[in-house]
């Protein structure tokens, strides 16, 4: 598979400007910026050829080429990453078969969650994946805790028996009235695999009210009727986090140390 991955990355974002630009310490004591870390996790996948860092901000492409990444200008008019993917796959010279968007905000994502990904669309029926991670004690707790303090922080998805997503929402679902006995939850993974040709179809269509709602790119897929496959990944010990919040720095900190991750 020819494939290659985009780190979408934007200044303004609406809950926590400049995040890309966060320093966030290693377990070296070493600060490295939100969009570095992110750019290194991607340099582990075996399974791609390229990785682009995706922006609008001259702030972020000078700070990405400092560090050695390969930047692609984007318009300001991106909604997401998915529509700023849609625009940079027109601007590469070989067009891969597959696209992973891989979120600025996800330092934590494991190689083999984007490997996994790469593999499931070497069935060309597969338009569109994502990961998904069945919660552990520790993240079911920290999803709850920030939706009862009013804070928005992971993504829940909700899929049939055979991994076709039915809604991604910010809310934990289903709904989870006591931790000591909670349902089955899926924390959805920030990472995309797309075709080409989905992601120029994505970029035709309008934003959509559910998606609009909750603030999901992948939403977009579902309301217009395209499958969204949902693809499970084990966390082999990896607590997996994003950078959502302010709060979620410590979080964050917290893992690389443990991790050993300079």
């Amino acid at each position: 598979m020819n494939a290659v991955i985009f780190i979408p990355a934007r200044y303004a974002s609406t809950r926590y400007p400049g995040k890309p630009l966060v320093e966030l310490t290693g377990a070296s004591g070493e600060k490295k910026s939100l969009i570095r870390r992110s750019w290194e996790a991607a340099q582990m996948v075996e399974g791609a050829r390229a990785t682009y860092v995706l922006t609008d901000d001259d702030r972020i492409a000078e700070a990405a080429r400092g560090f050695g990444a390969e930047v692609l200008m984007t318009s300001s008019e991106a909604r997401n990453g998915t529509e700023r993917c849609a625009e940079a796959v027109a601007q590469l010279e070989v067009e891969p078969d597959v696209v992973v968007n891989l979120q600025g905000d996800a330092p934590l994502t494991p190689a083999w969650f984007v490997q996994a990904l790469i593999d499931r669309m070497a069935d060309w029926h597969v338009q569109m994946c994502t990961p998904v991670l069945r919660c552990d004690a520790e993240t079911l707790a920290n999803l709850v805790t920030d939706r009862r303090e009013g804070r928005v922080g992971g993504t829940t998805a909700v899929m049939k028996s055979d991994g076709t997503a039915i809604y991604f929402s910010k809310e934990v679902l289903p709904y989870v009235g006591d931790l000591s006995h909670p349902p089955e939850v899926w924390h959805h993974v920030g990472v995309y695999a797309y075709r080409p040709d989905a992601l120029r179809r994505y970029g035709d269509w309008p934003e959509g009210a559910i998606e609009k709602a909750e603030g999901l790119e992948q939403l977009r897929f579902i309301e217009n009727g395209a499958a969204v496959t949902c693809v499970p990944v084990e966390a082999r010990g990896r607590v997996f986090w994003e950078l959502n919040n302010p709060v979620d720095v410590a979080r964050i900190e917290a893992v690389l140390k443990k991790e050993g991750i300079a």
